[in-house]
């Protein structure tokens, strides 16, 4: 599917890909949430590098007591310990995720450990952070909630 009058795929302008190297996920996740619900594609790549502010105990237990707020196996509420998979809740949460619109948006949002091939030579999107205090990767928080990681 080709534009005749600029030669531009149709749905090139549709794709968002965003770099999450050392920003902040929060900000992150509300610019592809708002994103999401206009209607456009949004891959995120380098999932493990972007960060949440704060005090790194004061998270990881905060992280830790959502993953022990586990249910029942049939109705949860289950709580991730992937990388992507965090990121891509903390987006589902800014969205009305149980209302049909919220959920397509939802399924429009792609989250990556790193970057995949196909991703490599495309034009990317970089919230670069200008805060340097106190803060954790996800990538870490992620080997923390599954006991995998050591000071």
């Amino acid at each position: 599917m080709e534009n005749n009058k600029t030669g531009k795929k149709l749905n090139e302008n549709k794709e968002i890909v965003i770099d999450a190297t050392n920003s902040v996920a929060g900000r992150l996740a509300a610019y592809a949430a708002k994103q999401a619900l206009a209607g456009k594609i949004i891959i995120i790549l380098n999932s493990e590098s972007a960060v949440i502010t704060g005090n790194k105990d004061s998270i990881i237990n905060s992280y830790m007591q959502k993953r022990r707020r586990h249910g029942s196996s049939q109705k949860g509420p289950i709580f991730p310990s992937v990388v992507e998979k965090i990121l891509k809740r903390t987006i589902r949460g800014m969205l009305p995720h149980k209302q049909e619109r919220g959920r397509i948006a939802l399924k429009n949002v792609m989250c990556y450990k790193g970057v995949p091939e196909k991703y490599k030579d495309a034009k990317k999107i970089g919230f670069k952070s200008g805060k340097t205090g106190k803060n954790i990767k996800l990538g870490d928080l992620a080997l923390m909630l599954k006991g995998r990681w050591t000071k």
